[in-house]
């Protein structure tokens, strides 16, 4: 049984029931998950799960299973007791996912700033870079931070919506990521649109509103290769 992601439909929900599918030693399958799997430069989520007499176990980081239906909750080994059928109640660690939010909707406005293919990137916990490939560099962090935080100051709406596999791939232009390609198979494709300035497939959790990333800085401009450069960004 496929788990169900409520994490697509709210990235601010914090707390959840949910039942537990399968249990061994290193994780848990549940019916259902607030805990984003990692996935697409995003890491996965931590937080815990408290049973019904109070105890609770450590999530300690969130993947999916061999074919993605599925989402593995790791927790330390010999954590015992947890049986199928058990419910339990979720709890998010939302600091660090908010802290990946507001980076990961500042990487989407830094894709923006610089209009190149991007390939790669990596969110962090207040930090994160892409990489992109421009032919001729000469970029400068100071501008670039400017261009970002004039975009961020605009306070747009962060939305997302989902069109099918063919409405996708009669928009090739949507897709920003040389690397790493939306998944085509399961009839349709998430799109995250941040009103007027931006619109590319996405299955990460973002902010509500651009203001809410904060402070953006562009730390570093490294070189790593003829072509590709590493951008690295901050928020305060």
């Amino acid at each position: 049984m496929p788990t169900e992601l409520l994490f697509r439909d709210d990235a601010y929900l914090r707390e959840a029931e949910a039942r537990i599918v399968a249990a061994d030693e290193t994780g848990l399958v549940l019916d259902r998950t607030l805990f984003y799997a990692q996935g697409g430069g995003q890491p996965g989520d931590r937080g815990r799960i408290v049973r019904e007499g109070g105890t609770e176990i450590a999530i300690l980081d969130t993947v999916y299973g061999p074919d993605k239906s599925i989402v593995l909750h790791k927790v330390a080994p010999g954590e015992a007791g947890l049986t199928p059928g058990e419910r339990v109640r979720l709890v998010l660690d939302w600091p660090l996912r908010h802290a990946r939010m507001r980076v990961h909707t500042a990487l989407h406005l830094l894709s923006v700033a610089l209009p190149y293919p991007v390939t790669g990137g990596a969110i962090g916990d207040g930090e994160g870079r892409l990489d992109f490939d421009i032919p001729d560099a000469g970029l400068d962090k100071e501008a670039v931070t400017a261009q970002l935080r004039a975009m961020i100051a605009q306070d747009a709406a962060v939305t997302d919506r989902w069109i099918s596999d063919d409405e996708l791939l009669a928009n090739p232009s949507l897709v920003k990521t040389m690397s790493v390609k939306p998944p085509i198979g399961s009839g349709r494709v998430r799109l995250v649109a941040i009103d007027g300035l931006d619109l590319q497939p996405c299955g990460g959790t973002h902010v509500r509103r651009t203001a809410e990333i904060g402070t953006a800085t562009v730390t570093a401009i490294e070189k790593k290769g003829k072509q590709n450069r590493r951008v690295r960004l901050s928020l305060a």
